[in-house]
């Protein structure tokens, strides 16, 4: 009974045990609590981040169809850049971009 009568009132109150017992049990033991929510908080912006990513993609394959569909010579262009297409009496170079030294 001594060690009862040295804890402060306030403490002893029967509502701020209830609310203290009800605030423990949000934070730390329900499936939505405080560290599941800051990991899902922290899950969507990185998916807003692709999504923003994405969208601008997007965005620049539509425009690069749209020349596709348009525009002959952008037709011709792309089919030289990304499959190394030729005409019949050209011959093709292929130069690489970052050459490999050799060791000497």
């Amino acid at each position: 009974m001594k060690f009862f009568n040295q804890i402060p009132a306030w403490l002893r109150n029967k509502y701020f045990i209830a609310t203290a017992v009800f605030a423990g049990i949000l934070l730390f033991f329900d499936k939505n609590d405080v560290f599941t929510a800051l990991s899902r908080d922290k899950e969507l912006r990185e998916w807003e981040k692709s999504k923003v990513h994405y969208t601008r993609e997007i965005n620049e394959l539509q425009e690069i169809r749209a020349n596709l569909t348009n525009n002959p010579q952008t037709i011709e262009k792309y089919a030289r850049e990304k499959y190394l297409m030729k005409r019949d009496n050209e011959d093709l170079f292929i130069i690489p971009e970052n050459p490999v030294k050799a060791n000497n």
